[in-house]
């Protein structure tokens, strides 16, 4: 017991007692006069006056510390006072009929009594009206609200006696009438099932539970299962659904975010390959032109470079041809460079080359960019509306659990992937109440940004010079016979740029741990960003050479066909980035963790670079996309590249690498990587390929829009061609000269589409604001209802105690006992 040392403690024994006695009187005790009757001493003696003046002296001391102590209490914050005052164990009356009241304190607290009785009551009217009607709508159900009876839930007699009326009652009913009026009543299920055993208890009964089921009813849960089935295979077709669910129980929602990633650039891939194969690559297979056969000695490294056979194949634009498909075309009859040629006749079909690869370009990024900004802000909203950790915690807790799951591994799965999320939004809660970093880490932070900043400009500039230096010595060799040195030389540009890619992001990372981020989301996006601006360098440099030097000036460079050319570049830059993404996750993460834990002496393993991959992703969608116009089936190659990306990336992620030491939750990846994806990828590679299309003058010796001043000058011919054929459609040439040919429709469309994200993200931050307007308002009325009780109380304390305020019982929380002990 905590000894309380007084200014009393130099009293004898006796004056102890009356102390006692009187601090207990001074704390609304009535039984001070039984203790000093009990101590067996009389008024009036002089021992008795004398611990009377010394009690007086111990009484005023004890007055004064207890007044300290409450000017110490009114002293604190507001609303620790009202938790204080809520903490009382005992209530008034009025206040306890009121907290019981309440709509928090009465949702789901009926007594059973309560809501038997109010079954009883529905259950004689439902009888009364089966005997006036005798027809009852299967249509209309029972309902046992609105009845405002109350009864003592504590008389099990008159509960009995209810619950027997109520089986009596129901016993009547017909058996459809029992089912929903058991199945309405808000019970337990062990009430339910007791209710129905006596309701159902006869033979009648019983005979009418056997056949109350229609066949109307078993066909419609037929129906029911049978459509549930089908959802689940459905959901169990999803692509990848087992593998990512065991990566995100292991590694948590970072490392997910990647590989749902490449599985959603993977179906853009498929549609763009569907799309030109359909309408590009198809037509032109099924006709195919008259080329010259190539004298070309096959090494095997076409397929790593695109020259030889593959140059005069589907893959590149030079095989496409600029002449129209007729139905009675053969190919025997078409010429040498050309296709079948066109036809006077309105009535025969015809399928325009250069218009179908015009338009099919023009459709393909049209869609992808709806897509884009539709998966963007969808993905905006769901980021938006994410709840906060702590609710979102217990949301995990009591809810999370999928009853459903039987099989071990299921189980298992289930139950890592639920542990990893309560990490993640225990280590979310923690971060947040972590201190910012301070003042003198800024000289870190800005020496790194130096560094990274430098490394990229160097990095683009050494690009830059490196692609001029190797297309001088093409042109040196370009009049000499072709060799295998001459086709790996081809194989030297694409390999520096991966050798960029590669050692870069590792010293971004070196230069990351010098800054030592507190928080690994933090850190993800201080990488991201550096890689960012690593690649849009590059490609930017990229794109400056291929569309600014060589399409502007072919001629000086020795190509005949500069698109052909263009899309080889960007073929070879993508299998060699793909290349060196294999060397990279074979080799270099292997060898990192032998060195991690063999050197280092580490028993933990790397963590997954997300930033590195994630960005690669990006690169290699933006050259997919660069290229779709010179080379139509680069899609393919993109699929099959990030088919075996998946499957290699995942072995290695479970092999070589670990989660992280500190779990986040990456509630926002997917909206980051989505709009990464959309503004500076998709976005770039529609200006380059718009660019072309409308200023850059196309070859005159290959392709479909050869002898054209401008690529989209093939959609103003066929308008002309239909205007001379049938002057009914000469309506298509004046669309084609507003909407195509001026630029003023395309910035307007653009206008509209930046105008739609903007309203679009608007809403978004609208809807988030009143989401944390409302959670502040369901805070405060927690906050109102500890005002309005403890002002309750109040009220009803002055009225009870309306002349001694002292004598008022005080919180619990703010009680000052003072226990006298004797030594």
């Amino acid at each position: 017991m905590h000894v309380y040392h007084s200014p009393l403690s130099g009293i004898n024994k006796p004056l102890l007692f009356h102390c006692s006695t009187f601090t207990r009187s001074l704390r609304g005790d009535d039984t001070a006069q039984d203790s000093m009757t009990g101590a067996g001493l009389e008024s009036g003696s002089p021992e008795t006056l004398e611990m009377e003046v010394l009690t007086t002296e111990g009484r005023d001391r004890l007055a004064s510390q207890m007044s300290d102590v409450r000017e110490r209490a009114d002293e604190r914050s507001e609303e620790s006072i009202q938790t204080n005052l809520l903490a009382r164990k005992s209530w008034s009356t009025a206040t306890l009929r009121v907290l019981s009241s309440m709509p928090s304190r009465s949702i789901g607290q009926q007594s059973r009594l309560e809501i038997i009785s109010q079954c009883n009551i529905r259950s004689t009217q439902l009888r009364r009206y089966h005997r006036q009607t005798q027809d009852v709508s299967l249509s209309s159900r029972p309902s046992i609200r609105g009845y405002g009876i109350e009864a003592d839930s504590e008389d099990v007699c008159e509960e009995e006696t209810k619950r027997q009326e109520l089986v009596n009652n129901l016993q009547s009913l017909s058996a459809g009438d029992r089912v929903r009026m058991l199945r309405a009543t808000p019970l337990s299920l062990a009430e339910k099932t007791k209710l129905r055993k006596l309701v159902f208890s006869d033979k009648v009964g019983q005979s009418l539970l056997s056949s109350q089921v229609p066949c109307c009813s078993l066909l419609k849960r037929a129906l029911y299962h049978i459509w549930f089935g089908c959802l689940f295979i459905l959901s169990s077709l999803q692509l990848w659904q087992v593998a990512l669910k065991r990566l995100g129980g292991r590694f948590g929602t970072g490392v997910l975010s990647y590989f749902l990633f490449i599985r959603t650039l993977l179906l853009f891939n498929v549609f763009l390959f569907l799309i030109n194969g359909l309408f590009l690559v198809l037509p032109q297979a099924i006709h195919p032109p008259l080329h010259t056969p190539s004298s070309h000695r096959v090494t095997g490294l076409e397929l790593f470079t695109g020259t030889g056979y593959l140059s005069n194949s589907l893959m590149f634009y030079g095989y496409y041809t600029n002449s129209t498909i007729n139905t009675s075309c053969r190919p025997d009859k078409a010429t040498a460079g050309t296709g079948c040629g066109t036809t006077s006749d309105p009535h025969m079909m015809a399928y325009n080359i250069p218009l179908a690869y015009c338009f099919t370009i023009g459709i393909t990024f049209f869609i992808t960019g709806i897509v884009l900004v539709y998966s963007m802000s969808k993905s905006f909203e769901r980021s938006f509306r994410v709840f906060k950790s702590q609710g979102n915690m217990a949301i995990k807790v009591f809810c999370s659990w999928d009853f459903k799951v039987s099989k071990k591994m299921s189980v298992r799965l289930q139950s890592e992937n639920i542990t990893t999320q309560l990490k993640e939004l225990l280590s979310e809660v923690k971060g947040g109440e972590e201190e910012k970093g301070r003042l003198s880490g800024m000289a870190v932070h800005l020496l790194a940004w130096s560094i990274s900043l430098g490394s990229t400009f160097f990095c683009a500039l050494g690009i830059h010079c490196f692609a001029k230096y190797m297309h001088l010595r093409r042109l040196e060799h370009a009049e000499g016979e072709v060799s295998v040195v001459h086709e790996a030389r081809l194989l030297a540009l694409p390999g520096v740029v991966s050798c960029g890619n590669l050692l870069l992001p590792g010293l971004f990372n070196l230069v990351s741990w010098m800054e030592n981020f507190n928080s690994p989301i933090v850190r993800l996006y201080v990488s991201i960003f550096r890689n960012l601006l690593l690649k849009v360098s590059i490609l930017g440099v990229l794109c400056y050479h291929w569309l600014g030097k060589i399409a502007a000036e072919p001629e000086q460079h020795g190509l005949q066909c500069w698109e052909s050319f263009v899309g080889q570049e960007l073929y070879r830059f993508l299998l060699v980035d793909f290349i060196f993404t294999v060397l990279y996750t074979v080799f270099g993460e292997f060898i990192w963790k032998r060195f991690s834990q063999g050197v280092l002496r580490r028993r933990r393993k790397p963590v997954f670079d997300i930033a590195r991959n994630v960005l690669e992703l990006i690169y290699g969608q933006t050259l997919t996309w660069l290229g779709l116009l010179f080379t139509p089936l680069l899609p393919a190659v993109q699929i099959l590249k990030l088919l075996l990306l998946f499957h290699m990336k995942k072995s290695s992620l479970l092999v070589n690498c670990q989660a992280s030491r500190k779990p986040w939750r990456a509630s926002q990846m997917s909206t980051l990587f989505i709009s990464l994806l959309c503004f500076p990828s998709f976005l770039g590679a529609t200006v380059s390929v718009t660019y072309t299309i409308w200023t850059i003058k196309p070859s005159s010796g290959c392709g479909p829009f050869r002898n054209l001043p401008f690529m989209f000058h093939s959609g103003k011919q066929w308008a002309q061609e239909l205007k001379s054929t049938n002057h009914k459609l000469a309506w298509l040439n004046w669309v084609h000269s507003c909407l195509v040919e001026n630029p003023l429709f395309l910035f307007l469309l653009a206008g509209v589409f930046l105008m739609v994200i903007y309203i679009h993200t608007q809403v978004l931050d609208g809807q988030r604001k009143i989401i944390s307007l409302l959670q502040e308002q369901i805070e405060n009325e927690g906050k109102d209802k500890k005002f309005l009780i403890t002002s309750l109380q109040a009220i009803h304390e002055k009225r009870q105690y309306p002349l001694s305020p002292s004598s008022r019982p005080q919180p619990q929380g703010s009680e000052v006992e003072y226990v006298l002990v004797e030594d």
